[in-house]
């Protein structure tokens, strides 16, 4: 039996998953939600907020924040750190960009961000709805259950072998599921947007063929189709109810030569994806975190320095390898950042792999560069079985003394077997907002945050976060 074949019975079988999936979106209410999923969702808000402040001293992040108060529209939602507000749909263009902005932003083992979508949609609707916590913590909910599900459904290895950027492609759900639980739609209505998300959904991996600047854009890109959708089907505006399962353009066979639809619904409202949300100690690709923790063990315990090494061996699945194992370039901080063999070089000099090693003039640095050659990158069978499931790595130094020294990493930092604590990501959140708008205005957001769920509306968070001078990662002061 071929593909379209065996797709057309799989469809059959699971018609109407993706109405399934609208039904709990609609019904999903704070009092359901654990309060593990409570604990993580509000890490995750801290996590996207200080990611998304940094995010906007950079020069893609600047761009698309200039671009939104250029369109403006309604000051429906504030422009974070541009003393402004713009309608909706132009607010999330700018904080999903902001967020994703340097590759800090939460991720899970479906391959995506999702707090890049879903912070800048629940608050950018809790200011045009004057929405409380409550329902800002059902919306999170809602975005992070919708993404990660579409994900996972897609089979996030296979689509990621065939190009996808599943941020961008999966993340136009997150952003509708969020919305229709801020709007307060039914079922049916959350299953049109849903279909409207869908349809427009986008983004490739081209962007390390040359460290273009589109990876930053799919959050902000797709959490704005996705809010529009939600939008239109509030209008009546009806979209295509099987979006993910249809036998004729469903989007779970355009995206993946074996999906997974069953994945969209095991286990609903038993499950929360949200539990499984991976935080970044390190600036980099998450599918590099392993190796970088190895690496830095191994650094450490050895009491090495990088001229005592002779020859890098990193050991990675095969989608680690088309994703992050080409040979480095030191042309974009993009580019640096997913490419494991800078990740692993420059944190051997450095001993981390956090901002400072993410800048124009680091990344060129011929002692590092020089480094990058000689690290070799190769496919370990277990590692390779284990992925996605497991996001392991393993490397192997060997001294110019003869030894050979190697650790092994299951769960890097950050991964929900290895967490970082609320005082570990509060710290991360404040050295990145601190670097954006300084220290004051940071740990007044932070409180604001950290109070957000158990608050009436979101307009002091709005305020503060509309209200922030940004300054660029120098110091000096940058209009927005």
């Amino acid at each position: 039996m071929d593909d379209l074949e065996t797709w057309k019975r799989l469809a059959r079988e699971h018609r109407g998953v993706t109405q399934e999936l609208a039904a709990f979106i609609a019904a999903i209410k704070p009092g359901d939600i654990p309060g593990k999923t409570r604990e993580i969702l509000g890490h995750a808000l801290v996590d996207a907020l200080g990611c998304g402040l940094y995010g906007l001293t950079t020069p893609w992040g600047r761009i698309m924040a200039e671009f939104a108060r250029a369109q403006q529209g309604p000051a429906e939602a504030a422009l974070w750190g541009g003393g402004a507000r713009v309608s909706a749909i132009n607010a999330v263009l700018a904080g999903g960009t902001a967020v994703h902005s340097f590759d800090f932003d939460d991720h899970s083992r479906a391959k995506i961000h999702p707090g890049a979508l879903v912070v800048p949609v629940v608050l950018a609707l809790a200011e045009r709805q004057n929405a409380g916590g409550d329902l800002m913590l059902a919306g999170m909910a809602a975005g992070y259950e919708a993404m990660n599900r579409v994900s996972q459904a897609c089979n996030p290895s296979r689509t990621r072998m065939r190009g996808w950027h599943l941020t961008g492609t999966a993340g136009t759900f997150a952003a509708a599921a969020a919305a229709c639980v801020m709007l307060g739609l039914d079922a049916s209505t959350t299953a049109s947007a849903l279909g409207l998300a869908g349809t427009q959904s986008a983004g490739t991996w081209a962007f390390t063929a040359d460290g273009g600047m589109s990876k930053r854009m799919h959050p902000g890109r797709s959490a704005q189709a996705g809010l529009m959708a939600a939008l239109l089907a509030q209008r009546g505006f009806v979209g295509p109810r099987y979006i993910l399962e249809a036998e004729d353009g469903g989007l779970l066979f355009g995206m993946s030569d074996t999906p997974r639809p069953a994945m969209l619904v095991e286990g609903l409202g038993r499950r929360w994806y949200s539990d499984e949300t991976c935080f970044k100690p390190h600036a980099c690709c998450g599918s590099n975190h392993a190796c970088v923790d190895a690496v830095l063990d191994l650094m450490r315990d050895n009491r090495l320095e990088p001229a005592d090494v002779e020859r890098v061996v990193a050991g990675v699945a095969s989608v680690v390898n088309t994703q992050t194992g080409f040979e480095y370039r030191a042309d974009s901080v993009l580019n640096a950042q997913m490419s494991l063999r800078y990740n692993i070089a420059v944190a051997m000099f450095d001993g981390q792999a956090y901002l400072e090693q993410f800048t124009p003039q680091r990344i060129v640095e011929p002692r590092v560069v020089a480094l990058c050659r000689r690290v070799e990158i190769e496919i370990d069978p277990e590692i390779d079985r284990a992925y996605p499931e497991i996001y392991g790595g393993r490397v192997t130094l060997v001294t110019r003394q003869g030894q050979t020294l190697t650790r092994k990493v299951d769960y890097s930092r950050g991964m929900p077997e290895n967490p970082m604590s609320r005082g570990e990501i509060d710290g991360k959140f404040m050295s990145l907002a601190s670097a954006a708008v300084g220290a004051e205005a940071a740990a007044g957001v932070l409180e604001a945050a950290r109070g957000l769920f158990r608050a009436e509306s979101a307009s002091r968070l709005a305020d503060l976060l509309a209200r922030a001078r940004l300054h660029d990662t120098a110091g000096a002061p940058v209009t927005a």
